[in-house]
């Protein structure tokens, strides 16, 4: 699947058809003016010298036209985090791709407080200066056939990178990983299987652009199958969003847990009525957030796990096949092993260790960093760095991140099970988040960042009748606010540098 030209075939098929419910802008695009937009913004990108082409603008029409230009361009988007650092983050990208040129928007960089960096072109300032010459050369293309128009553009390949995007650097710098049209494709058309997915679907997008998270399911899912989307770009906007999906008759929405906490406390009954499919990844859902899906709104909230590297949905529940707390069945063209952290060797049903991933999903690597991919791809398996176990039914659970194990007195320990014990004892709204330090005696020891404070000698009775002596923190310090990535996981390296602070 080249993902542009089954765009362009869609835009074809669906000409009048509402894509984009801008939100943001207040914009309607069909698709027929979407193939011209993006015509329009290829032709101008294509006289770019760069190879790769930085684009920072958040969920709306505009991003979605800018990323669709660059690929027509015959360019790589390389996708840039607005909501941690813009300025830095701009620079870090340039620098690691070694390209100059940021496609953004004006309105973005003043509401963030980002300065101009060196190389931004703004998207405001290129639809002013468009010429009545350019936009009629290009409505006369996009009137041409789906074949003339994808001759017209640069030759693509199924193994061409289609996008760069960063690891989310949530415990070190983040890395540029290299997706192509055969990986993103994959993932397309796995989730538009099990799903049952079709153009009649309405797509809330809520999802920012540049975690991958968003940039397939909010973008090519429904854009190459002739949806209609539904773009909003504050995923915080807690109030809004549920009355959008009211509005508009949203049939699904995917995000994190966090966000799908904040639409269940603000929605009222009725709101999700049109939803059909409610899917939360990237980080655990609480038992709680499902209740709450199931009591106020009963609507199953169904849970998928994935990573960067994986374009990237590796498995998720779906309706008629769904065990909550699991994450679900691996998709139909991927391959999931659990092996022994040690040996490698693949382990059997129900035993815990190692998860690794093969299939068409897997990145083509790391941009400029072979040893770096030589070590998370090994015969075409992608180590994760995930735990987790596969059970007699083939689904998957998710046991945390490999680097939140520690040893204590010999012993492997979870810090994730640390901190699923301690939020069933916690005072309701108060987060938390298990660190280790160095200890002496024992190796590391644990403890507890929490946001308020709390009676430790009653945390520490309670958690003794779920964990062993050894799971059990023995210091508690209050953190006001947990430091959140934009797409709301907990980051881990911030609070850990916060913990290691007070602790001096």
């Amino acid at each position: 699947m080249i993902l542009h030209h089954e765009f362009i075939k869609t835009a074809k098929k669906h000409a009048k058809k509402l894509a984009i419910i801008d939100k943001t802008t207040g914009k309607d695009v069909p698709y027929e003016r979407a193939l011209i937009a993006a015509l329009i913004l290829a032709n101008r990108f294509r006289k770019k010298q760069d190879r790769y082409i930085g684009v920072m603008v958040p969920t709306s029409a505009g991003c979605f036209l800018a990323v669709l230009g660059v690929i027509m361009a015959g360019k790589v988007p390389v996708m840039i985090n607005y909501s941690t650092g813009a300025e830095n983050n701009c620079k870090y990208a340039q620098k690691k791709c070694g390209f100059k040129t940021i496609i953004t928007s004006k309105g973005l960089c003043e509401k963030i407080g980002c300065p101009t960096v060196p190389g931004m072109i703004f998207l405001e300032d290129i639809m002013e200066s468009l010429s009545a010459l350019e936009k009629i050369k290009a409505a006369l293309k996009a009137k041409m056939g789906a074949g003339v128009v994808i001759k017209s553009l640069p030759k693509a390949h199924i193994e061409d990178v289609v996008v760069i995007l960063f690891t989310s650097g949530s415990e070190k710098e983040p890395k540029a990983v290299q997706l192509t049209h055969k990986n993103i494709g994959a993932n397309v058309r796995d989730v538009v299987q099990i799903l049952d997915l079709s153009h009649e679907d309405v797509w809330m997008a809520i999802l920012p652009l540049f975690h991958v998270f968003g940039y397939t399911t909010n973008f090519w899912v429904p854009v190459t199958l002739g949806m209609t989307v539904v773009t909003y770009a504050n995923p915080l906007d807690y109030k809004t969003i549920p009355s959008l999906i009211r509005e508009y008759k949203a049939t699904i929405i995917t995000g994190t847990p966090i966000f799908f906490n904040g639409y269940l406390r603000e929605s009222k009954p009725g709101d999700f009525e049109t939803l059909r499919l409610i899917v939360a990844g990237a980080d655990k859902v609480p038992d709680s957030l499902r209740d709450g899906y199931r009591s106020k709104h009963n609507i199953e909230l169904l849970e998928g796990y994935g990573a960067t590297e994986t374009s990237p949905v590796v498995s998720v529940n779906i309706p008629g096949k769904n065990k909550p707390g699991s994450i679900g069945m691996p998709l139909p063209s991927v391959h999931v092993r659990i092996a022994d952290i040690d040996t490698g060797a693949a382990k059997k049903a129900g035993d815990e260790g190692k998860i690794l991933v093969k299939g068409d999903l897997v990145m083509k690597g790391y941009f400029d960093d072979i040893e770096e991919t030589s070590l998370r791809i090994e015969d075409g398996w992608y180590d994760t760095g995930d735990m987790g176990v596969l059970d007699e039914d083939g689904y998957l659970w998710h046991r945390g991140r490999l680097k939140r194990f520690v040893k204590i007195g010999g012993e492997m320990v979870s810090l994730v099970k640390t901190e699923n014990a301690l939020e069933k004892v916690l005072p309701k709204g108060v987060e938390c988040c298990i660190v280790e330090v160095p200890d002496s005696k024992k190796g590391a020891r644990l403890i507890a960042a929490v946001t308020q404070k709390v009676n430790e000698k009653e945390m520490i009775q309670k958690m003794g009748k779920m964990l062993a002596p050894i799971e059990i923190p023995n210091t508690f310090l209050v953190i006001p606010e947990m430091p959140k990535l934009g797409s709301g996981k907990i980051n881990f390296r911030e609070i850990t540098e916060k913990v290691q602070d007070m602790l001096k």
